[in-house]
């Protein structure tokens, strides 16, 4: 039906959007404080930056990107995650040319075609956060604690930090040949993705959400059996950082995140309430990613915050605030002489930045003083045939309910009292 929005997308009405606002306004205020600033790609990008920047065998490449031929006979996708299309900008406009680390962050519309439910829409927001050019362990301390302290700083209680490595290109490949040869006596058992997932991508066997909780993924190889020198060492000082900062964590094993671009860091922070959706943030390093994608070696981290699911943690919360009206003024209008003159003065209030709206419906002037106080204006003016004559109005405190007719020329003065 054409009165109904696509499947797995939704409009946010004039009551929800002071939330969103308000979420967002944190979110520059917590980027701010730590450095970051916005950076804002295209919604589309051509299909080969996500194939290669995610990874071909995940589900996102696999199954839920919306991807069309343009006009142009070019493959082009809508973007599925911010971080590939970051990392393209970077190198794009050379902003690795000063050679400082780049700290970048974004708020925008991803679009991934699931089944969609609550906190999980085929469009959904993101707020993600990048640091480009940086190898210090400290760097991905930061990024975690600006999650932190941002799902803090919304007043978010009963959130919970997992942390896990996931190696590197030296030592992953060790790992993911013992996943492949664990997991290859239990093919019988998995889950048709997981079947595929042995040969492709075997490290997205480990939070499968179907195979998840069977007595078999309890056995299997741990990572840390098999990770380098350089890779204990650098996650062992993530580790000290966020105690440093005073910040509790759990270390995850299984904790492995759904790009293939990940290397050593991985993140999740958790709200416990929302259930199987409790992820509100997530991310890691990605060190491979600008070489993978084209450019000169260069390390990488971030995060991304779901904006739908941090709503609805709020809600939980009681944290959302009732959408308010909260005009200067009503001008209340009655006859076409009294229109014209309330609409100047209207005009006027409003270059004055002084918040007013009037009643276009022509209606009774007791209805219009519903209407004023229904809108939660502070004071209603009243404009009639005498009004005009004598260029008056007369002024209504709509909480006090005191009024007086004074000179239209005043109304200015009157009002900013």
């Amino acid at each position: 039906m054409l009165t109904n929005a696509p499947r797995g997308t939704k409009d946010i009405l004039p009551e929800q959007i002071g939330n969103w606002i308000e979420v967002e306004k944190k979110i520059r205020d917590i980027c701010k404080l730590f450095g970051y600033e916005e950076i804002r790609t295209p919604t589309f990008e051509h299909t080969e930056l996500f194939q290669r920047g995610i990874g071909e065998g995940t589900d996102v490449v696999d199954k839920e990107m919306y991807t069309f031929t343009d006009r142009g006979e070019r493959s082009i996708t809508l973007r599925p995650e911010n971080t590939a299309s970051v990392v393209r900008a970077y190198l794009q406009n050379k902003l690795y040319a000063d050679g400082s680390v780049q700290k970048l962050f974004y708020i925008g519309s991803m679009f991934r075609y699931d089944r969609p439910q609550a906190g999980r829409l085929r469009e959904f927001h993101q707020f993600g956060v990048e640091a480009l050019g940086e190898k210090n362990p400290a760097l991905d301390a930061e990024i975690i604690l600006l999650a932190w302290d941002f799902l803090k700083s919304l007043g978010l209680e009963d959130l919970h930090l997992k942390i896990n490595t996931v190696g590197c290109p030296h030592c992953r490949p060790v790992y993911r040949q013992k996943l492949q040869e664990y997991f290859s006596e239990y093919s019988e058992e998995l889950c048709g993705d997981c079947k595929k997932r042995i040969e492709k991508n075997p490290l997205r066997l480990l939070d499968c959400k179907v195979d998840g909780e069977k007595e078999f993924m309890q056995d299997a190889p741990n990572i840390f059996t098999c990770l380098c020198d350089d890779c204990k060492e650098h996650f062992d000082k993530v580790q000290k950082f966020l105690q440093a900062a005073k910040i509790d964590f759990e270390i995850d094993s299984r904790l492995v995140r759904g790009l293939d671009y990940y290397t050593k860091t991985a993140f999740e922070i958790r709200y416990a309430p929302l259930g199987a959706q409790s992820a509100v943030a997530g991310g890691g390093r990605y060190d491979g990613l600008v070489e993978e994608i084209g450019g000169n070696p260069t390390p990488g981290i971030g995060f991304a915050a779901g904006l739908e699911r941090i709503l609805i943690a709020l809600e939980k919360q009681n944290l959302l605030k009732s959408a308010e009206k909260n005009f200067d003024a009503f001008i209340v209008a009655v006859g076409s002489a009294a229109e014209i003159f309330g609409f100047e003065i209207l005009s006027k209030l409003r270059r004055k930045n002084i918040s007013a709206t009037m009643d276009f419906a022509k209606r009774s002037i007791k209805a219009q003083m519903k209407q004023a106080a229904k809108s939660g204006a502070k004071f209603a003016l009243i404009i009639g045939d005498d009004e005009v004559e004598n260029s008056t109005v007369t002024v209504k405190n709509l909480e006090t309910s005191e009024q007086e007719n004074i000179s239209a020329e005043k109304i200015l003065e009157i009002i900013k009292k």
